[in-house]
């Protein structure tokens, strides 16, 4: 874009540009780190701080356990866990020996958990005890050679660890019997204690971090970034927020789940550059804990979708005005639309500012975001981070730049873009063509250079931020044997900021409910895809040639909420 309008309106302080970058990985932030602050800490857990120091340690200890079991540079090792300290322990160690880390949801159904593992051609695995008997039915039809089990409470305090095993291990599916030839993790880094990480050249270049997406179809793809473009984006959401940044004392909290791009590449990035204390949250739907972890570690920064907004403001504590939000500088909402109401009534509760980015998992989180301080527009997810440009082209062909205020196809040019598909060369090209960056998302750019986004060009919905492709909930609807045609298509939803919704005809003199339809598709489809909304009709709008108008469906759904 010729003009970069958007960078006379940066905050006072925030640079035009950062290049060039530190030829530079995470792994050298927290060598950096531990020399300058060995005691503080880089991860909080459950009321238990894990330093610079330990952490360094223990996925020392891991990468030269898994250099003994064969794992060498550019093998994929998988994650199947929740945002726990072995997730950030394993990263690092994999990351030792030049491994690439591939962090899965640990909620995927067991066909989608064997496509991802395929996918990628994991070989090794490592898994939280509870997702430990499912995975392991699916074992044989993978590559998987290298299984090791984790708990949660490996590194639980003491008392919670007690705790935790007299009433909670068994009840809720964490007890386990290992298998013969899988190991435990504590016993692989016990085994290795004291060792030095392995002697291996990790160049920022290289690839890092495999974690999946829809594209530009239907079927997820494992999305590949560089160590070079997590240092990228956690350096340009540092610089962003500048200004109130106090390393080595803020706090910033993940609630969001690791294996999401927003929380890898905005959340965790940031706060290792930015040298800030991490407090994981493994289950973000627990609102109860969050809160307690709230207000135990008080998170200077709380990147959140608006669904965990709305979840805390409706929660009788907080209605109560019994929770204590103060420490709360910034909050960052993505994922999914913001409702302006839901931002005032948060930001009045914590005294702080909520920012709203929009970025892609192919992106890897080349973004834009709100100014901190400058001006909020109603319905903008803001403007270009330093280095990132956006240009609005043609809606058909992507060519061209479309004037300010013009609806046209959102395509990105940042040094920090995925290298691609994983194995999928084709796609590749069809999703970056010579250097740009095609989102398949429509919007437009204001004189401001602020930028709207209006619909989407592919159909992807984002309950609660997370992807849902309509062809594969459909493809499930359909196989019921009561229906006989069905569409899928996102509508809006205070909660969800966008919820799934299914338009069904039923086959002549078949019967079947909603909650038939959603007991259906829980068989075969993880929680966030499964139609919060069904709606039986007599026929589906179509085109000429008989191709279902999802878009007429989702303007009834507009005007009859008018109503």
């Amino acid at each position: 874009m010729s003009d970069k309008r958007w960078l006379n309106n940066y905050d006072k302080g925030v640079p035009k540009t950062l290049e060039p970058y530190p030829q530079k990985t995470l792994v050298d932030y927290v060598d950096e780190a531990v020399k300058e602050h060995p005691n503080y800490p880089m991860v909080l857990f459950k009321k238990r701080k894990m330093s610079y120091a330990e952490i360094q340690k223990l996925s020392d200890e891991f990468a030269a356990a898994l250099a003994a079991k064969g794992v060498k540079k550019g093998d994929r090792v998988a994650l199947i866990m929740p945002n726990i300290p072995q997730a950030i322990i394993c990263r690092w160690g994999a990351w030792k020996i030049g491994a690439i880390l591939v962090h899965m949801n640990p909620m995927y159904t067991e066909a989608e958990m064997e496509h991802a593992l395929n996918d990628c051609g994991a070989e090794t695995v490592v898994v939280m005890t509870m997702f430990y008997n499912q995975f392991k039915k699916l074992q044989p039809r993978t590559k998987v050679k290298l299984v090791i089990a984790t708990s949660i409470k490996d590194y639980l305090p003491p008392v919670l660890k007690v705790l935790f095993t007299l009433a909670m291990e068994k009840k809720e599916g964490h007890r386990i019997v290992l298998q013969a030839g899988d190991f435990w993790l504590t016993d692989l880094i016990k085994e290795k204690a004291g060792a030095k990480r392995p002697d291996v050249k990790v160049l920022p270049g290289d690839n890092a971090l495999i974690l999946f997406s829809g594209g530009t179809t239907g079927t997820p793809k494992g999305v590949v970034g560089n160590h070079h473009s997590q240092v990228i984006t956690g350096l340009q959401f540092n610089r962003w927020f500048g200004e109130i940044a106090e390393p080595y004392k803020d706090v910033m909290m993940l609630v969001l789940p690791l294996f999401h791009s927003f929380a890898t590449y905005a959340v965790m990035c940031t706060a290792i550059i930015g040298h800030s204390a991490m407090s994981l949250v493994p289950n973000p739907r627990d609102r109860d804990d969050v809160i307690a972890t709230i207000q135990h570690d008080k998170p200077t920064y709380f990147p959140a979708v608006p669904a965990m907004f709305i979840a805390l403001l409706e929660h009788p504590a907080v209605k109560a005005g019994k929770v204590d939000f103060s420490s709360m500088k910034c909050c960052n909402s993505g994922a999914a639309p913001l409702l302006y109401e839901t931002k005032k009534r948060f930001e009045d509760i914590t005294g702080g500012r909520i920012v709203e980015g929009y970025g892609l998992t192919e992106t890897t989180m080349a973004c834009t975001c709100t100014p901190y301080r400058g001006q909020w527009k109603q319905g903008s997810v803001g403007m270009p981070l330093p280095d990132v440009i956006i240009r609005i082209g043609d809606i058909e062909t992507g060519a061209g730049e479309m004037p300010a205020g013009k609806e046209g196809e959102i395509i990105f040019q940042a040094p920090q873009l995925m290298v691609g598909y994983w194995n999928r060369p084709e796609e590749t090209k069809e999703m970056l063509r010579d250097g740009w960056l095609y989102t398949g998302d429509v919007g437009y750019m204001d004189d401001d250079g602020y930028l709207f986004i209006t619909s989407r060009k592919k159909d992807l919905i984002k309950p609660s931020g997370f992807q849902v492709w309509p062809r594969e909930v459909e493809e499930v609807i359909s196989g019921h044997p009561a229906v006989a045609e069905v569409s899928v298509a996102g509508i809006p939803d205070a909660k969800q900021g966008e919820a799934v919704k299914a338009w069904i005809v039923l086959e002549a003199g078949k019967t079947a409910t909603a909650e038939e339809i959603q007991a259906w598709c829980k068989q075969k489809l993880v929680a966030y895809k499964i139609p919060k909304y069904v709606e039986f009709r007599s026929d589906l709008p179509k085109t000429m040639v008989g191709k279902v108008l999802r878009r007429v469906l989702q303007e009834e759904e507009t005007a009859k909420n008018k109503k």
